[in-house]
């Protein structure tokens, strides 16, 4: 891949430029991203990706990608859907990680067939985000539930159609640990509370959601991984897996771009001290092929793993314990190669990388949030390892 081009437009050109070409009409993802690599700046100055740019995605499809085709979505294959959000993330993380959940429609296929028929009235292009944690009690009231409490991480939450937040009914029903029930709300009745202020994925406006005084009837909330009310064979795809591997996923694109720059940086300028060019340097050949080496072995492994799980899903097999933990195993992998394959191209970035304009510095901070979420923690290698041996795994693994 070419290195991603810099910011090359301002915001109004690039919406100007999208109307008159574009309006209307579906978008090819190459277009999407290079509004993205105009706009990255922007999303990182408004600490989220704005809704104009949300739409570009759905014209790309990347919204309906976990819509049932029963309501007119396109029920993507997992790998299929991964590979668009790699390849988002080689322009920008913060945009690629808002992107990714346009696999959170998975989560909504648990909610009564009824319900999901409102949600999709508009069309098969609906953004579901949500902050689950810290689940808050709920208080019974006549038809449902009475809901208060604010939750934390609520990822593209400024483009959503739809917001989920967590919550225990307290009476053990769909209250399964580490999977906990999600009231899904319309965005009037959330406020969102601007706090997102963190060293990398600026722009994935992760804020704190707030709900006050929301009552939510028993068949607008489901339990996240719950048994699907859709009988298509994406429904079938372990739900949390998936949720880790789309995330994980970015630090591929991350890994990418970085090389992109590794390799622009090789030939065609001098050092500061007037040393021969990196490209003639047996040290930056050789760190630049181990890196290369590494990234497409963990890429490999991934996407193996996702492709071998669907085909047995494809044809009538049972997901296995074994295949979510591979499946875990795998997403937790990518997030650390990945970064490490970033935190590579830095140390031969040398001295000119660390000025906060250089493309290395964003790839650097955003790679490194990667790592630290939930989904892709440490503990999931003792996961794999457990199951490897045929001992319980820690809690909410598989």
């Amino acid at each position: 891949m070419a290195l991603v081009a810099t910011a090359v437009a301002s915001h109004s050109d690039i919406n100007a430029e999208a109307c008159a070409t574009h309006s209307g009409g579906r978008l090819s993802l190459d277009e999407v991203i290079d509004v993205v690599a105009a706009r990255r700046d922007e999303f990182d100055r408004l600490s989220h990706v704005p809704r104009d740019v949300i739409d570009l995605f759905k014209r790309a499809g990347i919204f309906r990608a976990g819509t049932p085709k029963r309501f007119g979505g396109d029920a993507r294959a997992p790998g299929e859907f991964l590979e668009m959000i790699e390849r988002i993330a080689v322009a920008d993380g913060s945009a690629a990680w808002v992107a990714s959940f346009g696999s959170a429609n998975v989560y909504l296929a648990a909610l009564p067939l009824e319900t999901q028929a409102q949600i999709y009235a508009s069309g098969p292009d609906q953004a579901f985000a949500g902050g689950l944690f810290p689940v808050q009690n709920v208080q019974a009231v006549e038809g449902g539930w009475r809901v208060n409490g604010m939750w934390k991480f609520a990822s593209g939450c400024k483009g959503a159609d739809w917001l989920g937040v967590g919550i225990s009914t307290g009476n053990g029903a769909g209250n399964a640990p580490n999977k906990p029930r999600t009231a899904v709300f319309r965005p009037e009745q959330v406020e969102i509370v601007e706090n997102w202020n963190v060293v990398g994925m600026q722009g994935t406006g992760s804020h704190d959601l707030r709900v006050t005084d929301q009552i939510v009837t028993d068949d607008w909330t489901f339990v996240r991984g719950g048994t699907p009310c859709v009988d298509e064979p994406l429904y079938r795809y372990p739900t949390v897996a998936y949720a880790a591997q789309v995330l994980a996923v970015v630090n591929l694109g991350l890994a990418r771009a970085a090389l992109d720059v590794a390799n622009h940086m090789s030939g065609g300028r001098r050092t500061t001290t007037g040393a021969p060019q990196l490209a003639d340097r047996a040290y930056y050949r050789i760190e630049l092929a181990k890196a290369e080496a590494q990234l497409r072995s963990a890429r490999a492994f991934f996407y193996e793993s996702t492709d071998s799980v669907w085909q047995s899903i494809l044809a009538g097999n049972p997901v296995t314990p074994d295949q979510v933990s591979l499946l875990r195993l795998a997403a937790t992998h990518i997030a650390r190669e990945g970064a490490d394959v970033v935190n590579r191209a830095y140390r031969l970035g040398g001295t000119m990388a660390i000025y906060k304009t250089h493309p290395l510095q964003r790839l650097l901070r955003d790679a490194m949030v990667v790592t630290q979420h939930a989904f892709l923690g440490e503990g999931n290698f003792d996961g794999a390892g457990a199951v490897f041996v045929g001992v319980p795994p820690i809690p909410g693994y598989l």
